[in-house]
């Protein structure tokens, strides 16, 4: 019940958030108002409720270090797109043809906000979080992956290799960071560095959403494999591999912290918990 209860409680934020950020999304002042709004909401209902189920102080939403590890999620957000787009604009596929929408772009860091907030939430500080007592990291961190990609099926122009393509690049490797600083401040920031370089600067498709008017005017165009075609750049293998890459590094830090979970361990640790019952 207690962890029913942390579900039911992010999901309305997220439900009603969701449909406030979408309601605006055509005033950018709105937008980054109705961002900025949700990434509080989030974050205080998250702390509340799993303060209060589970009789703890909420260490992976702590403000102490927040805005360092923000800042470093940002840093690894931009430097990973930056690899991807510069690789394809190189191999041109992806061109420039001037300015797009400066009001675009501003509305855009409301809109990525809120979308990173809400979902590194539910995925890894849910999803993530509670598998991983059960299974421990790495069962947590492909399972969590799947449907973190799954989800990005329902969006228009989806597609099957766009979805797993997320499930490695991005489900699997916010986990790792999680996994890596246990903390969600991080994730949170490359999620929203990511999204927001995608769309608010370089102006390309995201996660199969259709277009977007951020700040350059630009066109992409090519083999599917390499600009990702319709779902845009994170079905393209530079994404998978750059995001691959990057799973990598956060999980050798995790093992060097010992903060990775086996699953002897999660399996002696509900033992003991049934006994204690």
């Amino acid at each position: 019940m207690k962890i029913v209860l942390q579900i039911v409680a992010v999901f309305a934020v997220y439900a009603i958030s969701g449909a406030a950020i979408n309601g605006v999304k055509d005033n950018p002042w709105l937008s980054l108002l109705a961002g900025a709004l949700t990434v509080a909401a989030m974050v205080f209902v998250y702390r509340w409720v799993v303060g209060r189920t589970e009789n703890r102080e909420v260490t992976e939403l702590q403000g102490k270090g927040a805005t360092s590890a923000t800042a470093w999620g940002l840093v690894f957000g931009t430097l990973m797109f930056l690899c991807v787009i510069s690789n394809i604009y190189f191999l041109g596929d992806y061109k420039v043809h001037g300015i797009d929408s400066v009001s675009g772009a501003i509305g855009l860091i409301g809109f990525m906000a809120g979308a990173a907030s809400t979902e590194e939430i539910v995925f890894r500080g849910l999803l993530f979080r509670l598998v991983e007592r059960g299974l421990g990291t790495y069962v947590a961190l492909v399972l969590s992956g799947l449907v973190f990609g799954g989800m990005h099926l329902l969006n228009d122009d989806a597609t099957v290799a766009g979805a797993l393509a997320i499930s490695v690049e991005a489900g699997a490797m916010l986990a790792a960071a999680y996994a890596a600083t246990r903390n969600l401040w991080l994730p949170m920031g490359v999620h929203f560095a990511w999204n927001f370089m995608e769309s608010g600067i370089f102006s390309t498709q995201v996660s199969g959403n259709g277009d977007t008017h951020g700040l350059l005017k630009s066109t992409l165009s090519g083999d599917k494999l390499i600009t990702g075609g319709q779902f845009g750049p994170e079905a393209s293998l530079y994404a998978v591999l750059f995001g691959t890459l990057l799973t990598v590094c956060f999980l050798i830090v995790a093992h060097r912290r010992g903060n990775i979970v086996p699953l002897r361990r999660a399996e002696r640790a509900n033992a003991l918990v049934a006994l204690a019952r």
